[in-house]
């Protein structure tokens, strides 16, 4: 097959690029090579003779159109989005200009490409990759499903529903074979160091408070990156169009808890660290606007139809990311160096608790 995935060079796109690139199958990246896009996130596969690597924006619908008609997918992951909630609440406009204007274009393109595919246009798939943060949040039990009502709460989660509704609104209305998938939060190698699990790690290491919003109770379900691009593949390939499907890892836990396991992990594997006990930094900041409480999803549909499931605990899961942050700081101090990293809101307190002892 040939796929085309967008935002490719990201967190998840550059997992799932290079994962079909050492099945041998051929891949074009599309990214806009931002903040959140590094062509070195896509190691081995970024000079593999069966990847090639297009920077262009999704808004761009001239540049779209060129890449699908040269490029000729069989499949498209749609990955490219802004992701940060952090930065939607302080640059909402960007995440409605390139999670909403950008899958529209990619979906006008899509369809037009589609229409002149001829006998392969059967087999084409459109897969929209969205998150578990449109359903809103949950109370202390209970799961997101995948006919769950969206309720989102953040701007992040608002520009990612009205991007779901306009990609089954193609398929409803276009025809085009469109599926949508919803995933828990992420973690693993070639994560922004601005998301929890890297923050830790980081400032762990740099012996930095560690911050973690309000009382660190909010609960998320958590997914191995390397898991979620298997899901994914899964779905590009065999996918029902007008389907959702919810991808999970089984792995809820507060964020406090995380913060925790990565100290841990810390302990271990820098035992002669100045900073140890590492949770000794762990340091509460003040609550993110419209916090959601909790999220945990239903993946029985993926068990049922692919028989996926996920395949790395958490603990195990962390140890991994910590150990791959630790040999990889080439990776992580490039895109300092390159000002990306966005910690306006990781401390804004005006008296932060510790937790040392809680």
């Amino acid at each position: 097959m040939r796929f085309l995935v967008t935002g490719g060079a990201g967190f998840i796109g550059s997992c799932v690029v290079r994962r079909l690139v050492a099945a041998g199958e051929e891949v074009a990246t599309v990214d806009a090579l931002t903040y959140a896009g590094h062509p070195e996130s896509l190691g081995e596969a970024l000079d593999a003779p069966n990847h090639e690597l297009w920077r262009a924006d999704v808004r761009d619908a001239d540049a779209v159109r060129r890449i699908l008609a040269e490029t000729r997918p069989d499949a498209v992951i749609h990955l490219a989005a802004e992701s940060h909630v952090d930065r939607s609440i302080d640059s909402p406009m960007d995440f409605v200009t390139t999670n909403v204007q950008g899958t529209v274009v990619l979906l006008q393109a899509a369809t037009a490409y589609w229409h002149g595919l001829g006998a392969r246009r059967e087999a084409f798939r459109f897969l929209h990759v969205s998150t578990d943060e449109v359903y809103g949040s949950l109370g202390s039990t209970g799961v997101f499903t995948e006919t769950t009502p969206y309720r989102p709460n953040s701007p992040y989660s608002a520009s990612k529903a009205a991007s779901d509704h306009f990609a089954r609104a193609w398929h409803r209305t276009f025809g085009l074979p469109v599926m949508i998938s919803h995933c828990s939060n992420n973690y693993g190698p070639c994560q922004m160091p601005e998301k929890l699990i890297p923050v830790a790690i980081l400032a762990a290491l740099e012996g930095r408070p560690i911050p973690v919003y309000g009382d660190g109770g909010n609960v998320r379900d958590w997914l191995f990156v390397e898991d979620h691009a298997r899901a994914l593949e899964l779905i590009a390939r065999a996918g029902e169009p007008g389907r959702v499907y919810n991808v999970g890892g089984d792995a809820e836990a507060a964020n406090l808890d995380v913060v925790r396991t990565v100290c841990r992990w810390m302990d271990e594997l820098v035992p002669d660290g100045p900073h140890r006990p590492h949770a000794g930094l762990v340091t509460f900041v003040a609550d993110r606007p419209g916090h959601d409480r909790r999220y945990a999803l239903d993946s029985s549909r993926m068990r049922r139809e692919f028989g996926w499931q996920p395949t790395l605990g958490l603990h195990e899961g962390i140890g991994r990311t910590v150990r791959w942050y630790l040999e990889n700081r080439r990776w992580w101090q490039g895109i300092r160096e390159g000002g990306f990293e966005d910690r306006r809101r990781q401390g804004r307190s005006a008296a932060p608790a510790t937790c040392a002892g809680r």
